[in-house]
């Protein structure tokens, strides 16, 4: 299943590259190019061949890692690429860690506490904050942290061997900017899931023999809740590594958003297509790692696949 939702993916990542609007050629040699140096590059760059040719290679050559050329520097992708991966994946990781440590316990809250005020509250705030763009919550968090009070840095990067403890305060504000937004959808499930847990017949026997709604709720509910939990928790991460490459643009950071932008603007589809394709390896293998997960979170899934 993994590689035929990759191939189908290869296939419209390459064809919706192809059918961006302008010419590759008349793009790198300007304005003022005439047609036949239009054409000769052209078929330097190996655009006039096929174009189930031209997928043949591209295809061929991610098998071995290889995702071809830059037209505009010459460059390989995978070169470009390198240096920029691990900016992304900080970024979201780091993100999505914040983003659970902050919904666990305020979903359970608004589950525990959802006829009360505070409970309502929390659902409430929660609501609001699926609504916000994660750019925008970075902007607002650049112009209050970084302009305003001054106190963490408004843009920029700096790589991890020259200082550790500039890398992560470069990285506070936009690891926040995309944490709140995906905790407050983390929120609404986490209290969903808890919610569920609270009319089965485990808790409210835990209950009666004196265990207290916390304890209860952690000892006898959250292994019962987290297999829902960790399929959201799945697509969130999917979700932050998309919301990544939008955030990198509002605070300056060199990721793969940022080597996306720089290139499509030159429409070097040879770099787009090697950029999205990454992606979408990596949100199909997070999507079988949350299957691996499904496995050891609940046993009785292994007993029926052995049969």
């Amino acid at each position: 299943m993994f590689a035929v939702s990759l191939l189908g993916a290869s296939v419209l990542i390459f064809v919706a590259c192809q059918a961006l609007p302008g010419d590759q050629a008349a793009i790198l040699l300007g304005t003022s190019a005439s047609p036949e140096s239009i054409a000769a590059k052209n078929h330097e760059l190996g655009l006039d061949r096929p174009l189930v040719v031209r997928y043949g290679e591209w295809a061929a050559g991610m098998l071995h890692g290889d995702f071809g050329r830059s037209f505009a520097s010459g460059d390989s992708v995978t070169s470009l690429i390198a240096p920029t991966l691990p900016v992304t994946l900080w970024l979201s990781f780091a993100a999505l860690a914040l983003a659970i440590v902050i919904a666990l316990p305020l979903g359970m809250l608004a589950a525990l506490r959802r006829r009360h005020l505070d409970g309502a509250a929390v659902s409430a705030l929660a609501q609001a904050g699926m609504a916000v763009p994660a750019f925008w919550a970075g902007i607002l968090l650049s112009l209050l942290f970084g302009v305003t009070l001054r106190v963490l840095p408004p843009n920029g990067y700096v790589d991890f061997r020259t200082s550790p403890v500039e890398w992560a305060r470069h990285l506070v504000l936009p690891v926040c900017s995309l944490a709140l937004v995906q905790s407050a959808v983390l929120i609404r499930y986490v209290r969903s899931a808890f919610v569920e847990v609270l009319g089965e017949d485990f808790y409210r026997t835990a209950r009666a023999v004196g265990w207290r709604q916390g304890p209860a709720m952690l000892r006898h509910g959250l292994r019962n809740a987290s297999l829902s939990l960790v399929t959201v928790i799945g697509l969130q991460l999917a979700s932050v590594l998309v919301g990544a490459v939008v955030i990198e643009q509002v605070f300056v950071l060199p990721g793969l958003g940022a080597l996306l932008v720089r290139y499509a603007l030159n429409k070097d589809v040879m770099v787009i297509e090697g950029v999205v394709m990454l992606l979408v390896v990596l949100v199909l293998l997070i999507n079988a790692l949350t299957e691996v997960a499904y496995v050891f979170i609940d046993p009785r899934l292994r007993t029926e696949d052995e049969r």
